[in-house]
């Protein structure tokens, strides 16, 4: 059986383009690839479009190779991935709402960012002006006696991004969850197209506000292996400390809502004391709560000082003496965990098929971390474990939080007392020929993907894949057969990013 190598070596090499290897095939090869995905021997990592191109990320799941198999579409068409791997399904109606490339055989061709309400169709296409009132959108029928729909969203109450579930239920029971998102497209990826690299670095960093470092750390990385770029020892390590102080933040701030969802508000209460500690300290030590703006291709912006090491290393001594106490809080009571165990299952097959990043597929028997199984500085120098549990249900989601909880506390300890002295940043060429670079970072939810094609110091083309592409659809399954009032407590454990995903 031929390997993800031998297909990109059969194809038309792309050079440069780093660190892994892309190829322009044939459609026979584009099938082949497919095939592959639905055996489940390659994982699918991003699916994406240009005018007259598509693209398509794998990891094959036995060597943990990864390439980027490319097939052109002069007849703007391409066949169907989603019709053999069903979690290509919405990337594929993404490219064609954004380019007009249609997939050939596609079992789903509804729109799926288009709302109608742009100006145009295929904005990063043909540009075709709209005429009319958008038809109506058809969600999947769910029939049998008894069966009702309930529509929720896409407003919510609170202070929460738009989307809408239709729920089909039969009593209290769930019998199918459809969801609706694309209400928070921006259009980050036009806005991409011939920005310099410090404007694209901001634009990155604002795909999804909770994953601000992720994602420039991310932006960043594709950069630098286009431009082969070195950073700086100093730089690496923060950018690490950065990654680490976001995890932790998210995922308290995670914890605490879950089991508010199930109405345990005192653990909320706490778990948001904790996070805001985290956040301040990060104001300290970086000007900012968020750590926005400071992870730059070539390297970093801001430098940690005394006053911002102190504050770090007293909110995790912090976090380290008041953590376990909660831990124990969540597992000593009743009345939640009857909430959260057997709670929106994901099987392990789901996970092996959508290959859901972060807690969702670690809750699931997915043991994947990019910052383990991909590899990148400075991880490889420091000790950590990647927890995984099988049960599948929300609270596993909250163990495998907790526990990478204790782990990014211990990645903080290491960081500061290894960091560096020297320089922050290198310059970045202004000037250089057509080249393409890609990585795949660990943010808080999963692996973030960007792809980047650089031309004179600017973006040419850009695609940010966020982790909840391959998770979204997860919730949709692992909502059945649960009742229609443990929904929130069910999304919350996947926190999806609503912004994320709508680019």
């Amino acid at each position: 059986m031929p390997s993800l190598i031998d297909l990109i070596l059969a194809g038309r090499s792309v050079e440069p383009h780093a660190p892994w290897r892309r190829a322009i095939v044939e459609v026979h090869a584009w099938n082949f690839a497919a095939s592959e995905l639905a055996a489940g021997r390659w994982l699918l990592l991003g699916l994406w479009g240009e005018p007259e191109t598509v693209h398509m990320a794998m990891l094959e799941d036995r060597s943990n190779e990864i390439a980027v198999v490319s097939l052109e579409c002069p007849n703007r068409r391409f066949p169907s991935v989603g019709l053999h791997h069903p979690p290509a399904l919405r990337l594929e109606r993404t490219i064609t709402d954004l380019f007009g490339l249609v997939a050939e055989g596609s079992p789903d061709a509804r729109p799926w960012l288009d709302h109608g309400e742009w100006d145009v169709r295929h904005p990063l296409g043909d540009r075709i002006d709209t005429a009319g009132e958008p038809a109506p959108y058809e969600f999947l029928p769910a029939n049998g006696p008894g069966v009702h729909q309930i529509a929720v969203g896409p407003v919510h109450a609170g202070i929460i991004e738009p989307g809408h579930f239709r729920f089909a239920a039969s009593g209290e029971t769930v019998v199918r969850l459809e969801q609706r998102l694309g209400y928070t497209h921006k259009g980050v990826e036009g806005l991409m197209v011939g920005a310099d690299l410090d404007r694209a670095a901001k634009l990155a960093g604002r795909v999804s506000g909770d994953s601000t470092v992720a994602y420039a750390l991310a932006f960043s990385q594709a950069a630098e292996a286009a431009l082969e770029l070195g950073v700086p020892a100093r730089a690496v390590w923060l950018r690490a400390l950065l990654a680490e102080l976001e995890r932790l933040a998210n995922h308290l701030g995670d914890i605490g809502a879950i089991c508010n969802d199930a109405s345990f508000s005192l653990m909320q209460a706490h778990c948001n004391v904790l996070r805001e500690q985290v956040l301040r300290a990060a104001a300290v030590a970086f000007g900012h709560r968020l750590m926005r703006d400071i992870i730059v291709p070539g390297g970093i912006l801001r430098d940690l000082d005394e006053n911002g090491r102190a504050a770090i290393r007293a909110t995790v001594d912090n976090i380290r003496r008041r953590f376990p106490a909660l831990v124990e809080l969540y597992d000593n009571t009743t009345s939640l965990q009857d909430r959260t165990v057997s709670t929106g299952i994901v099987s392990a097959a789901l996970a092996k098929q959508y290959a859901p990043g972060g807690y969702v597929g670690r809750a699931s028997g997915r043991a994947f971390d990019a910052r383990r199984v991909v590899g990148y500085a400075p991880y490889a120098d420091l000790r950590f474990e990647v927890p995984v549990l099988q049960d599948g249900d929300v609270n596993a989601r909250i163990w495998i939080r907790i526990r990478e909880v204790e782990q990014s506390l211990s990645l903080v300890d290491q960081i500061l007392s290894r960091l560096l002295q020297g320089p922050l940043r290198v310059p970045v060429a202004s000037e250089a020929g057509p080249r393409e670079g890609m990585a795949l970072v660990e943010g808080f939810r999963g692996d973030i993907l960007v792809w980047l094609r650089l031309a004179g110091g600017r973006v040419d083309r850009c695609h940010l894949r966020d982790p909840s592409w391959f998770q979204w659809p997860l919730l949709e399954a692992a909502i059945e057969n649960n009742i229609v009032a443990d929904f929130p407590l069910c999304n919350k454990s996947f926190n999806c990013s609503y912004s994320g995903h709508d680019l």
